[in-house]
C-alpha cells in the first residue's frame, strides 16, 4: 500500500554510478517516503524497463556510457511522452539544462543540490504524473457507461444513472494518493461509498471509520495518533491510534464538518507533513493509510462563515464526490424495498414478506429526509409487525401522513413568483392534480393523500375533467 506521498506507479532511477543510485534511493525512501523505486545502471535497459513495468517518473543522469542521457531523453519523449523525466546530472551547465528542457525534460537538477530541493522537484513530477493519469482515467471512464470493477460496488443497491456516474468517478480517482471528500445528506450511505473506494484500492489493510463529531482537542489527538505509556494521567499502557490501525488500508474520518478549530489545525499538520506524533512520543510516525473524509455539512458555507479553515478545506477536497439523496434516485426504491425485506426477514428469522403493489408508489411520493437509513428502518419495522401473507401498509401509512408528504414535496419557493402570467385558480388546481397523479403513477388514493383531499373528491374532479374533455368540439 502506498504512503500518502508515494504513487501507485514506480519511479525509475537511471545512473551508471551504483553508489549514487544507492544514495539517491535512500534519500527518496527515508525523506520522501517513496518505496516503489526501480534502479538502472545501464542506460540501454531503460526502454525495456518501461515496457515491463508501470513507470510514472524517471530520474535520469546525462553522462553515461553506451547511450547518453540526452539520447535516452529523446527516446522516452518519442515513445512515452506522458512520463515526466527529471534530469539529475553532475554537470552544472546552464546551456545543457536549457537544451534538456527544450527536448522535453520536466526539470533539471545538479547532484550537488540540497536534498530538500531535489525532493521538491521529485514531488512535483510525481504529482504531475498522477494528475495526468487521473485525467486520462476520468476521460476514459466518462466515455464509457460500464464499470471496470463492478464487484467493488456490489454492496451498493442501485440502478440510478446518477450513482453510476459517481461510481465511474471513484474508479478514476481510487488509485490517487490524494484525500477524497464524500459529501451527502445523512443516511445516503457515505460509509458504503468509502468501502467501495477501499475495495477499488485493493488495500491489504483494513477500512477504519472514526466519527470525529464532538471530539475535543485531546480526545481527537489520542483517538487518531494514540499515546505512549505515561503520556498523561491514566495512560498505563501504550495504545496505537486509528491511523496506525488503518496502516496499508483506509482511514475514514466521518462528520469532518463538525471538527473544532483546534482539531482542524492538528488535521492540517497531519496532511501537510504526512506524519504524526503519538502523545508522549518524540519520534514521528509516517502515515501509511489512504484518508477519506465525509460530511453532511456544506463546507463551502462553513468556510465562508469562518467555521472551517479554508486551507484545510482545499487539502481534504483534492477529490470530491457528492452522493445524491434518495429523493433524486426514486428508481432505486423498488430495489431497496426488496433488498431490505430480505435483510429484515433474515434478521428476524421470518419468511420474506410479499410487498403490496402500492408500497413502491407510496414510498416514491415521500422525500425521505433520513434517506436510505430511514427507508431501512421503515422496512424493518413493518417486517417486525408482519404475521404472514402480504406485507401490511399500515405502518407506512402511519409514518407518511399527507401533511408530511405535502411539506416534503413542495418547492422551497413559491413557483408562481417567477411566472410572467399567473394561472387561474381552476387552472392551478388542474395542474396540481395532474402533477400528483404523475408522481404516484396514477394511483388515485396516493394522489389524494398528496393533495390533502379525500379520494372521492379527487374521483369526482377527474370525472368532471373527463366529461369536459368529451364535450370539447
Amino acid at each position: 500500500m502506498k504512503t500518502p506521498d508515494s504513487p501507485i506507479f514506480s519511479i525509475l532511477l537511471v545512473d551508471d554510478e551504483p553508489a549514487w543510485l544507492r544514495s539517491l534511493s535512500r534519500t527518496l525512501q527515508s525523506l520522501g517516503g517513496y518505496n516503489n523505486l526501480l534502479k538502472c545502471s545501464d542506460s540501454r535497459e531503460v526502454l525495456s524497463l518501461l515496457e515491463q513495468h508501470d513507470i510514472g517518473v524517471i530520474l535520469l543522469d546525462l553522462t553515461m556510457p553506451h547511450c547518453s542521457g540526452e539520447e535516452i531523453l529523446h527516446q522516452i519523449n518519442d515513445n512515452y511522452p506522458e512520463v515526466p523525466v527529471v534530469i539529475i546530472s553532475g554537470l552544472n551547465q546552464l546551456e545543457t539544462a536549457v537544451r534538456c528542457m527544450r527536448q522535453g525534460a520536466y526539470d533539471y537538477f545538479v547532484k550537488t543540490d540540497e536534498e530538500e530541493r531535489l525532493l521538491d522537484g521529485v514531488r512535483r513530477a510525481v504529482q504531475m504524473a498522477a494528475l495526468k493519469r487521473e485525467n486520462a482515467n476520468l476521460h476514459r471512464n466518462f466515455l464509457s457507461n460500464k464499470l471496470n470493477q463492478p464487484d467493488c460496488f456490489a454492496h451498493l443497491v442501485t440502478r440510478s444513472t446518477a450513482m453510476l456516474t459517481v461510481f465511474r468517478y471513484l474508479e478514476a480517482v481510487a488509485s490517487s494518493s490524494q484525500p477524497l471528500l464524500i459529501l451527502g445528506e445523512s443516511g445516503v450511505g457515505k460509509e458504503l461509498i468509502a468501502q467501495a473506494v477501499h475495495n477499488l484500492c485493493q488495500a491489504t489493510g483494513d477500512l477504519v471509520a472514526v466519527n470525529v463529531a464532538g471530539l475535543d482537542d485531546n480526545t481527537f489527538a489520542d483517538t487518531l495518533f494514540g499515546h505512549k505509556r505515561g503520556a498523561f494521567t491514566g495512560a498505563e499502557h501504550e495504545r496505537g491510534g486509528m491511523i496506525e490501525k488503518a496502516a496499508h488500508g483506509t482511514l475514514l474520518l466521518d462528520e469532518i464538518g463538525d471538527l473544532s478549530h483546534a482539531c482542524q489545525i492538528k488535521l492540517l499538520r497531519l496532511l501537510q507533513e504526512a506524519e504524526y506524533y503519538p502523545l508522549g512520543s518524540d519520534s514521528p510516525q509516517q502515515v501509511k493509510a489512504r484518508i477519506i473524509f465525509a460530511t453532511h455539512q456544506n463546507l463551502e458555507e462553513k468556510v465562508a462563515n469562518g467555521d472551517f479553515r479554508r486551507d484545510l478545506y482545499f487539502r481534504i477536497s483534492a477529490h470530491q464526490v457528492k452522493i445524491p439523496p434518495l429523493r433524486q434516485r426514486r428508481e432505486d426504491i423498488p430495489l431497496l424495498i426488496d433488498h431490505f425485506l430480505v435483510q429484515a426477514a433474515k434478521d428476524q428469522s421470518k419468511p420474506k414478506p410479499t410487498p403490496p403493489p402500492q408500497l413502491a408508489t407510496l414510498l416514491a411520493s415521500y422525500c425521505f429526509p433520513g434517506n436510505i437509513r430511514e427507508l431501512r428502518g421503515m422496512i424493518f419495522n413493518a417486517v417486525s409487525l408482519h404475521n404472514g401473507g402480504v406485507l401490511s401498509m399500515a405502518s407506512f401509512n402511519d409514518r407518511i401522513t399527507p401533511s408530511q408528504q405535502s411539506f416534503l414535496t413542495k418547492p422551497s419557493e413559491n413557483p408562481f413568483l417567477c411566472m410572467e402570467e399567473l394561472p387561474t385558480l381552476n387552472e392551478a388546481s388542474e395542474l396540481l392534480v395532474t402533477a400528483a397523479l404523475e408522481r404516484v403513477e396514477g394511483n388515485q388514493t396516493q394522489a389524494a393523500r398528496l393533495l390533502g383531499i379525500a379520494q372521492p373528491s379527487l374521483s369526482k374532479r377527474l370525472k368532471r375533467r373527463k366529461h369536459a374533455e368529451k364535450e370539447k368540439p
